[in-house]
C-alpha cells in the first residue's frame, strides 16, 4: 500500500467513525457565538445558513450550490463581490470545522502521509490535507494536517495554516474535547491554540503543544446541537 493510499484510507476510516454517509443527508442546526447555524445535506445538495440579529434587523446569510445570498428580515440585500466572499467564506468555515472529518474525501483533497506521533501516550497517524485550485474553494492554498488516533479512528488534533489579511502566514492548532454522538454524528469542541514563538511551520505544531509552546486563544464551542437524518 502506497503512502496516499494508505493517507485515504486513514481519512476514509475517520469519516465513517464520525458518521459517515449520515451526514450526506442529514439536517444540524447548532449555535456558535451568538450565532445560529443550519446545515441541509440532501444527496449532493447542501444548504448552510447562519442567523443573527444586528442592531436593526435579523440577518440571515445562506450558501447553496448556487451561490451565496443575504437576506436583512427576509429582503434581499446586494453585496460586492468582495463582501460576498468574505460572508461566504466565514459561513462556510464555521460550518466545515463543525462536521469534520466530513468533507475531506472530495475530489480536489489531496492526502499524504507524514508519518506516525506519540501525542499524550496514544499513537496517532498524521495526515496532511491539501488542495487543488481547480474545485479547492477560494482558500485552495490553506493546508491542514489531522492527527488521527490508531485505535480508534477519531481526529483528537488538527492544525491548518493560512494567509492573514497582511499576507503572512497564520498558525492554528486545534485539540479536541467534549465529543460526543447525536443521532450517530460525532461532534467536538475544541482548544484553540496558536504558536508561542515565532519562525514555526505547520508540521511542527504537533511538538509545541507536547512541550507546552502553544498559546490558548480561544475555545470553539458548539451548542445546542440538533441533528435530523434525513431519508
Amino acid at each position: 500500500m502506497g503512502k496516499s493510499e494508505s493517507a485515504e484510507e486513514i481519512i476514509k476510516k475517520s469519516i465513517e467513525v464520525a458518521g459517515g454517509d449520515l451526514f450526506d443527508n442529514s439536517d444540524i442546526n447548532f449555535d456558535f457565538r451568538d450565532m445560529h447555524y443550519r446545515a441541509i445535506r440532501n444527496n449532493g445538495r447542501f444548504q448552510l445558513e447562519r442567523h443573527f440579529k444586528d442592531s436593526l434587523s435579523e440577518i440571515t446569510d445562506v450558501l447553496n450550490n448556487s451561490g451565496f445570498e443575504r437576506f436583512r428580515d427576509e429582503e434581499k440585500v446586494q453585496l460586492s463581490d468582495s463582501l460576498t466572499s468574505l460572508y461566504s467564506n466565514s459561513v462556510n468555515s464555521v460550518h466545515y470545522f463543525s462536521v469534520l472529518p466530513y468533507s475531506l474525501d472530495g475530489k480536489a483533497v489531496y492526502k499524504d502521509y507524514l508519518g506516525s506521533k506519540e501525542i499524550k501516550g496514544k499513537d496517532y497517524h498524521k495526515v496532511k490535507i491539501t488542495f487543488s485550485e481547480d474545485g479547492g474553494g477560494e482558500d485552495f492554498d490553506d493546508e491542514f494536517i489531522y492527527w488521527i488516533e490508531k485505535n480508534g479512528s477519531t481526529v483528537d488534533y488538527l492544525a491548518y495554516s493560512y494567509k492573514e489579511i497582511d499576507g503572512s502566514l497564520g498558525l492554528r492548532f486545534r485539540e479536541a474535547y467534549n465529543i460526543r454522538e447525536i443521532s450517530a454524528l460525532r461532534f467536538a469542541d475544541y482548544n484553540n491554540f496558536k504558536p508561542a514563538i515565532a519562525d514555526v511551520v505547520l508540521e511542527e505544531l504537533d511538538d509545541l503543544f507536547i512541550n507546552d509552546e502553544l498559546q490558548l486563544l480561544s475555545k470553539i464551542e458548539l451548542k445546542n446541537i440538533e441533528v435530523a437524518i434525513l431519508n
